[in-house]
């Protein structure tokens, strides 16, 4: 029986989602867990890898077992979550179909980067902290180019193994919240240090280094030095991934 674990993690203390030699990671830990609880070595799938830092609010992985009862998987998601530190959530396990995927069948995914314009004491773990102002109204400007576009080799990461660089941008938005400048874009799918790049390269959009324009030659040079610095991982969440529900048996 396949079945979806759906949890949250803060990403501080990992070196991504992806089982890493040496270092921990949000995978491992589930497996071990899985292990001690099921007495049987799990392996899960994630829905995509999250790089070192980086935190996810909506995260889902499959495995596969012996079918059991939603009283049982209550029984486990309970146990799952006792065994964890706070840094990892189990929030529910589902039964979905056999041939469910929790990476190739995830419809979208959204991420939200979050910028601070002044400090914050009580926040600082999670927010990029950027005092300089920032034109806002240029930086949406550059977001609804990223929508004309879907070879984003300039944003990603050099020498990693996928078989093209395409991704379908859906929405891209930045809003202010308070001292908060809020970055959203959703995607059918992203490329390893995708996001942090665009934003790296929005902010010199929004410091007025670079215009609009230049920001779409940026994407159509389809190289990655010409694009902006990478931020901050510790800003960046996976906000929501998205699936047909006629994958989920009990939903």
């Amino acid at each position: 029986m396949r079945y979806f674990i759906h949890l949250s993690y803060n990403g501080t203390n990992f070196c991504g989602w992806q089982i890493q030699p040496n270092e921990p990671s949000v995978q491992e830990t589930i497996e071990k867990a899985l292990f001690y609880i099921l007495k049987e070595k799990i392996n899960i799938t994630g829905c995509g890898r999250t790089d070192t830092g980086v935190h996810a609010l909506s995260y889902y992985a499959h495995f596969d077992f012996k079918e059991m009862t939603n009283e049982e998987l209550e029984k486990l998601t309970y146990r799952l979550n006792a065994f964890f530190s706070y840094d990892i959530r189990i929030i529910s396990i589902k039964k979905v179909k056999d041939d469910a995927h929790a990476r190739f069948d995830a419809i979208s995914r959204t991420y939200k980067y979050y910028i601070a314009t002044q400090k914050q004491p009580f926040n600082n773990d999670f927010t990029y902290y950027l005092p300089r102002p920032l034109n806002i109204e240029k930086m949406n400007l550059a977001c609804k180019k990223l929508l004309a576009y879907t070879d984003f080799t300039s944003f990603s990461k050099l020498h990693t193994q996928v078989n093209n660089n395409n991704c379908t941008i859906n929405f891209a938005s930045w809003e202010k919240k308070g001292d908060l400048l809020v970055f959203t874009i959703n995607a059918n799918r992203f490329l390893r240090n995708m996001v942090r790049s665009i934003v790296g390269t929005m902010i010199e959009v929004g410091l007025e280094k670079i215009n609009v324009e230049e920001f779409c030659k940026i994407i159509e040079e389809k190289d990655r030095a010409s694009a902006g610095v990478s931020v901050a991982a510790k800003a960046l969440f996976l906000f929501d991934v998205v699936y047909e529900k006629g994958i989920f048996l009990d939903f």
